[in-house]
């Protein structure tokens, strides 16, 4: 498609941009990347990742290199078609795309060869069609279904319990029983010596029975008629201390808690694509403030996806006074916002 407009302009046909001008072109897309990866970090605060930096650097260098090529042929093409050399570089210097658009309608116009404009004109318009299209979703993500920007963050329900182990077997008792036959049998072996078994007699039973140990409040000794396990003592112990209410392991803020007080809180850092879109909004995330105060379980609710990982880095780093309920740390459930401003 080139053939017949930017590469060849003249009868003969050869190109306009020599490999001078190409390695000239390469170098300037090389300067291009590196100020994007070295110096657009300082201007416009570091990117979210590496893969966001080298991709900025690519497009930057793409540009640059487009540039060049755009300067260097109108330098050459100028000299060859018998325009002001001079005048159409700076032009398209200052102008860019602008300026390059109407070098190539002056030049069309002057040599009476249309094809040499409308095709460039053309190809430089399909790719502008599709850089909005693809910049467009970017920018006003609100027009986007709200099932395509959901960020499911549920936690996944627990395993179930493991079953309980078998219950041990219970011991088997052997009985061996012994009827009259084997008592009425002869012994087989002569024993040796016979002993011979004393007969006690029963003791007398007991007209008054304790508790061994005594009851706490009687009488040393015991008291004839009391009662078994009753208190003889007319004062009564004291009741036993109530039991003390368990602490909850973990409160949500709202009602009557009130919120805990914030130590640390590092301002997040606004991500460089998001602040190019202009993209500005409120980030809600839940976290739990643990016993120490520090975050944990930290979730987004809602918010720009291009803004909820700078939130979520900066209120990971915050600190909290631990918060005390009958005078132990508890877990505490809450909502924190994160807003995004740019200034005017």
């Amino acid at each position: 498609m080139f053939d017949e407009t930017l590469l060849d302009s003249s009868p003969s046909r050869a190109p306009v941009l020599n490999g001078t001008h190409w390695a000239i072109s390469f170098g300037a897309g090389v300067l291009g990347f590196l100020v994007g990866y070295f110096v657009w970090p300082i201007l416009a605060g570091p990117p979210d990742s590496d893969s966001a930096l080298i991709v900025q650097s690519v497009i930057l260098g793409a540009l640059f290199l487009a540039y060049a090529a755009m300067l260097c042929y109108v330098y050459v093409d100028a000299r060859h078609v018998g325009l002001n050399v001079w005048i159409w570089f700076f032009l398209v210097l200052l102008l860019n795309l602008v300026g390059f658009v109407l070098y190539l309608i002056v030049s069309a116009r002057k040599t009476g060869d249309w094809k040499r404009a409308t095709i460039p004109i053309a190809t430089i318009g399909e790719i502008l069609l599709i850089c909005i299209a693809i910049l467009i979703p970017l920018i006003r993500y609100e027009a986007l279904p709200k099932t395509m920007l959901s960020i499911s963050l549920v936690a996944p329900p627990p395993p179930p319990p493991p079953p309980p182990p078998p219950a041990p077997a219970a011991p088997v008792h052997v009985i061996k029983r012994i009827s009259a036959e084997d008592l009425m049998k002869a012994p087989t072996v002569i024993p040796k010596t016979i002993s011979r078994i004393k007969e006690e007699p029963e003791p007398a039973p007991s007209i008054s029975a304790g508790v061994v140990g005594g009851v706490p409040g009687g009488m040393p000794g015991g008291t004839p008629g009391g009662v078994l396990g009753g208190i003889i003592s007319s004062s009564a112990p004291p009741p036993p201390p109530p039991p003390k209410a368990a602490t909850p392991k973990r409160i949500r803020l709202g009602g009557q808690v009130e919120a805990a007080k914030l130590l640390v809180h590092p301002n997040p850092e606004y991500p460089p694509l998001a602040k190019m879109a202009r993209i500005q909004g409120t980030v809600k995330l839940e976290a739990v403030i643990s016993k120490d105060g520090t975050i944990q379980d930290l979730k987004a609710v809602s918010g720009h996806p291009l803004l909820v990982k700078a939130a979520m880095d900066a209120v990971s780093r915050w600190r909290y006074q631990p918060t005390l309920l009958n005078g132990d740390p508890v877990e505490v459930v809450t909502e924190v916002d994160v807003n995004f401003t740019l200034s005017e």
